[in-house]
C-alpha cells in the first residue's frame, strides 16, 4: 500500500473548510484542517505535511505570516495559497515568499487536484536532492549478473520472485560476493526503478554521524547543525534504501531503525514530529545475524523484521565454474581502453583453483592488475601474483613446482573432464576455452575418452 499524501487545509470559514475536507479525502488525500495561522503552526510542529493549502485572509495571523512560519519550519513542504479575486497582489507576494502557486476562490476541484499533484512532485524532488546528491547512488543501466552455476541460478530465481514485491530483502554473503549488485538488480526490476536507490554503508560511518545521515536533523539540533537536513530514509521515499553491512550497527541505532522498518516512520534529530515514508528496505551483511542475536549484538525484533526474504550469495570458491566467466567479463571490460590481452589456459587453470578469499572483488582487482602490468599480449602463469601462484590448490606437479606447463595443463584438463563426467561442452565452459580448442588440446595431449 502506497502512503496517502498528507494535506493541511487552513481556512477560517467553517462551511468551506468542512466541504473541502470531505472532497480532498474523497480524492485520496489524508486531510488535517485548521481554522487559522496559529493552529497551522501547531499542527506543523506535531507532524509532517506534504502540502499546505492556505487561505490568505485570516484573523490572528495572516496568510503571508503563516506561509513564512511554515517554510521556516519545513522548507520542503509546498504551499498553495487561496485568495479572492481582488487580492491577486497578495498571491504574487506569497509566491515570492516561497509559495508553490495560488488559486482564486472559489476554485475548481479538478484544478486544485492538478496543482496538488505538481506540488507533490516538486516536494519529492526536493527531498531527493537536498544535501543528498553525494549519497544517492544513481544506476544508469541494469547491472550485469555473471555466473551460470547452479548456486547462482538459485539466486536468480529468488531475485525473480522478490523484485516485483515491496517485501524487505536480506542479502547474506561474504565480503566481495556482489551483495550491492543484487540490491541494484532488485531495485531496477521493481516498480520503484525510477525512484532513488540510496546506499548506506553502516560499517564506514560513526554512530553519531550515521544517525544524522539516516534520519536527518533540524537546524540547531547539535553543534554544527547550521541548517535543516533530511535523512537518507526520507531521500529514499518512494524508492529503495540499501543498508549495507547492517550487522555493524550499534544496538541503539538498531532500535531507532526498527521504527522505520516497522511503520515507515522517521524522526529527525532534534524534532518531535513523525515523518512517514514509503521506502523499501534491502539490507546486506557478511555476518550470521541469527548468531549475532544469540550473542546479544543484534536485536531479535529487528532480525525478525529483516528476515522476510533472504538471498544467500555463495562465495566464489564454491562456484568455480563461474570463475572463467568472470575472468572473460573483467578482461573485456579492462581491455576496452587498453591494449588487448589474452590469459592463457594454464593461467586460467591456476586462477580457477585459487580460493579467492576476497571473492569477486579480489578477482576483478587481480585481472585489472594483470592487464596493466603484463608486458605483451599473453598473460601466463609467471605473470600471476605470487600469492595466487603459491596458494593455489592446484594438484600434484603444479603445486610442487615439478613437471612442465604442458604436463600441468594436461592434468588439469583431465581433472575437469573427470569432474564433468566426460561432457566436453561443460568441460570447455569450465576451462574458459571453446569446444574446438578443447578438441585440439585432447589431440595434442593424446587424450582418448
Amino acid at each position: 500500500m502506497k502512503k496517502k499524501p498528507n494535506i493541511l487545509f487552513t481556512d477560517d470559514e467553517d462551511t468551506f473548510r468542512s466541504v473541502m475536507a470531505k472532497e480532498l479525502t474523497r480524492m485520496g488525500y489524508n486531510v488535517t484542517c485548521c481554522a487559522n495561522g496559529p493552529e497551522t503552526v501547531k499542527s506543523m510542529q506535531e507532524r509532517d505535511f506534504d502540502v499546505v493549502i492556505l487561505d490568505m485572509n485570516m484573523p490572528l495571523m495572516n496568510g503571508i505570516e503563516t506561509l513564512e512560519k511554515v517554510k521556516d519550519m519545513e522548507p520542503t513542504t509546498e504551499v498553495i495559497v487561496l485568495t479572492g479575486q481582488g487580492s491577486i497582489e497578495n498571491a504574487v507576494h506569497a509566491i515570492k515568499s516561497g509559495a508553490y502557486d495560488y488559486l482564486t476562490k472559489p476554485c475548481r476541484l479538478s484544478e486544485l487536484d492538478v496543482l496538488l499533484q505538481k506540488a507533490l512532485e516538486k516536494r519529492q524532488l526536493s527531498r531527493e536532492n537536498a544535501h543528498l546528491r553525494r549519497l544517492v547512488k544513481g544506476i544508469r543501466e541494469t547491472p550485469v549478473m555473471t555466473g551460470k552455476s547452479s548456486a547462482m541460478n538459485s539466486v536468480y530465481k529468488m531475485i525473480d520472485k522478490a523484485a516485483p514485491s515491496d517485501s524487505i530483502v536480506l542479502i547474506q554473503g561474504e565480503s566481495g560476493t556482489g551483495k550491492e549488485l543484487i540490491a541494484q538488480t532488485l531495485h531496477l526490476r521493481s516498480e520503484r526503478a525510477n525512484k532513488p536507490f540510496v546506499v548506506v554503508n553502516c560499517a564506514t560511518l560513526q554512530e553519531t554521524l550515521l544517525e544524522s545521515e539516516l534520519f536527518g536533523h533540524t537546524k540547531g539540533a547539535f553543534t554544527g547543525a547550521t541548517e535543516l537536513r533530511i535523512g537518507l530514509c526520507e531521500a529514499a521515499d518512494g524508492g529503495t534504501l540499501f543498508l549495507d553491512e547492517i550487522g555493524e550497527l550499534t544496538i541503539s541505532t538498531q532500535a531507532k531503525l526498527l521504527r522505520v522498518v516497522q511503520s515507515g516512520e522517521v524522526r529527525r534529530i532534534g524534532d518531535n514530529r513523525v515523518i512517514t515514508v514509503d521506502t523499501r528496505i534491502v539490507a546486506a551483511t557478511h555476518k550470521n545475524l541469527a548468531l549475532e542475536v544469540k550473542k546479544g549484538r543484534f536485536r531479535e525484533d529487528l532480525f525478525f523484521r529483516l528476515n522476510v526474504i533472504t538471498i544467500s550469495l555463495p562465495p566464489l570458491r564454491e562456484r568455480k565454474e563461474d570463475i572463467p566467466l568472470f575472468i572473460d567479463h573483467f578482461l573485456r571490460g579492462f581491455c576496452q581502453d587498453m591494449p588487448k590481452k589474452k590469459i592463457l589456459p594454464e593461467a586460467i587453470a591456476v586462477l580457477t583453483h585459487y580460493a579467492w578469499p576476497g571473492n569477486v572483488r579480489e578477482l576483478e582487482n587481480t585481472i585489472e592488475r594483470l592487464v596493466v602490468l603484463t608486458e605483451g599480449e599473453n598473460i601466463c602463469i609467471e605473470d600471476l601474483p605470487e600469492n595466487i601462484r603459491g596458494a593455489s590448490s592446484f594438484p600434484d606437479s603444479a603445486q610442487s613446482g615439478e613437471g612442465t606447463l604442458s604436463e600441468v595443463e594436461k592434468k588439469h584438463i583431465l581433472s575437469v573432464l573427470h569432474e564433468k563426467q566426460g561432457n566436453k561442452t561443460l568441460a570447455a565452459e569450465a576451462l574458459g576455452i571453446s569446444l574446438k580448442t578443447l578438441y585440439n588440446k585432447l589431440k595434442v595431449f593424446h587424450i582418448d575418452l
